[in-house]
């Protein structure tokens, strides 16, 4: 009887340690089930939405089947440069199925230094190959500090600059190998589902670069838009719907990171057949779409084009600038030698081939020379310029065009009062006649007493003369002018 009792008891133990060590495995099992992790290699879909202040809205579609309950789900793969307050997640299945309990950020990202970091007053293993005795040496020491490089201790001995590797015996909880966004998430659906997790992220801009190439008569020219995309987010989006946004988009500076309130290349680039952006009014803003998906890579810069145009209308001026410091004493210098701008201007208007939306960026422009090689001759910033409106594009200087002005009197009537006289004179060194537009920015209230040629009032302070000045001559216009100020 005792026999049979002690093998009784015996066996109890026994299918009670295995029912232990089974409910171990279990738990072990759930509780990796319920750490789960979604990679880029699930991904279903991406769109991408990038405003011109450096800025970008991304939003990422996922195939995961989930468990019932409450766990954790590390979504990996998105931009280093998120800005975590902007995440939103959702199910595309079930949207009430899913709710974030919790939410954090994996930045703290794996690399040597901060592995090293990370095991300062733990043990490593120094790794050596002999190379007298054709053996590998592996030694347990002591990382003591990074601070300038390792410093070890080996049993009693400090040492520094050890030539061989350094093995660590694993990686650290605390470092993800890449940027990761983790949830803790309750979910009610267990079939098979798309999640979209939507944020903003920082490190990717976008521009428009034109190239304006002018006739020989400079009256026409051949206008070439192109978009450049600057990725330096942290994150590739293959495949992606891509939107470009141009306007001027608040964003509010934060003490860390920048927060928002709302989720070609040279004259000889290829010109595209057809526009590849859709644009339309978006908000107080223009958006325009890409017809077919792109690929951004990481520490990528990309160009695509955005607008043709062929044979526009344009119009050269060389414009004469006054100053106002010449209108409030009676002791200005006269200057002999001052230069006369060079404006390219056109319409954005439809029957000039144009009549969209265009965004800011700079206009580089090219002309042929007498060989029939095309030389650059100036480029300007414009900013968004609706349809209908004026671009006008400041050249630089002209050369063989030059202007000087001198007072020729002044007098104080009164204590508000002036009156004041001007010559201003063009020459013209050129091979043909030009036409000179001369603005004279008058201050106060004002009367023209006089003036050799017609002016237009074109502003409260603003006068303009139109000087025609023929080849190798010289023309002087002179005005006099009543000022209260």
């Amino acid at each position: 009887m005792k026999s049979n009792w002690k093998r009784t008891a015996i066996l109890v133990l026994v299918i009670s340690a295995l029912a232990g060590i089974a409910d171990a495995v279990a738990a072990e099992k759930s509780e990796n089930a319920k750490r789960l992790v979604t990679g880029v290699e699930d991904q279903v879909a991406v769109a991408l939405t990038i405003y011109n202040v450096n800025l970008g809205l991304v939003k990422d579609q996922r195939q995961a089947t989930l468990p019932a309950g409450t766990f954790e789900l590390g979504f990996m793969d998105v931009a280093s440069q998120i800005i975590p307050a902007s995440v939103q997640v959702r199910s595309l299945a079930g949207p009430s199925s899913l709710r974030v309990l919790e939410q954090r950020y994996a930045y703290d990202l794996l690399n040597p230094q901060r592995l090293l970091e990370k095991y300062v007053g733990k043990e490593v293993k120094l790794y050596t190959e002999n190379q007298y005795t054709e053996r590998d040496e592996t030694v347990t020491a002591t990382l003591l500090s990074v601070d300038g490089g390792p410093v070890f201790k080996v049993d009693e001995d400090i040492t520094f600059g050890h030539p061989g590797r350094i093995l660590f015996p694993k990686v650290p909880d605390s470092l993800a190998s890449k940027p990761t966004l983790v949830w803790l998430l309750e979910n009610s659906l267990t079939k098979p589902q798309r999640i979209e997790a939507t944020y903003l992220t920082n490190a990717i801009n976008w521009r428009a670069d034109y190239v304006l190439t002018l006739n020989a008569r400079d009256d026409r020219a051949d206008l070439s838009g192109w978009v450049t995309i600057d990725n330096k987010s942290g994150a590739v989006y293959s495949n992606a719907t891509l939107k470009l946004v141009a306007g001027d988009v608040n964003r509010v500076r934060d003490e860390q990171e920048l927060r928002t309130r709302i989720l070609a290349k040279e004259a000889a680039a290829p010109k595209a057949a057809a526009p590849q952006f859709k644009e339309e009014e978006f908000f107080e803003y223009h958006i325009y779409t890409l017809q077919r998906p792109s690929t951004l890579k990481n520490n990528q810069t990309k160009q695509i084009s955005l607008v043709t145009a062929d044979q526009v209308p344009v119009k050269k001026e060389l414009v004469y600038f006054g100053a106002r410091q010449y209108y409030q004493s009676r002791y200005v210098e006269a200057v002999s030698n001052q230069k006369i701008n060079v404006i390219v201007e056109l319409q954005n208007k439809k029957e000039n081939n144009l009549g969209i939306p265009l965004p800011k960026g700079v206009v580089r422009v090219y002309k042929q020379d007498a060989e029939g090689s095309l030389q650059f001759v100036g480029e300007d910033s414009i900013d968004h310029t609706p349809k209908d409106e004026k671009i006008r594009i400041k050249m630089g200087n002209a050369f063989d065009v030059v202007g000087g002005r001198k007072q020729t009197d002044w007098k104080k009537l009164t204590a508000d009062t002036y009156e004041a006289a001007f010559e201003i004179s063009v020459r013209n060194h050129k091979k043909e006649d030009v036409v000179v537009k001369v603005v004279e920015p008058i201050p106060g209230a004002w009367t023209m007493i006089g003036s050799s040629h017609e002016y237009k009032k074109t502003n409260a302070h603003m006068a303009e003369f139109i000087l025609t000045v023929p080849k190798d001559k010289e023309v002087k216009m002179t005005y006099s002018v009543k000022m209260r100020f």
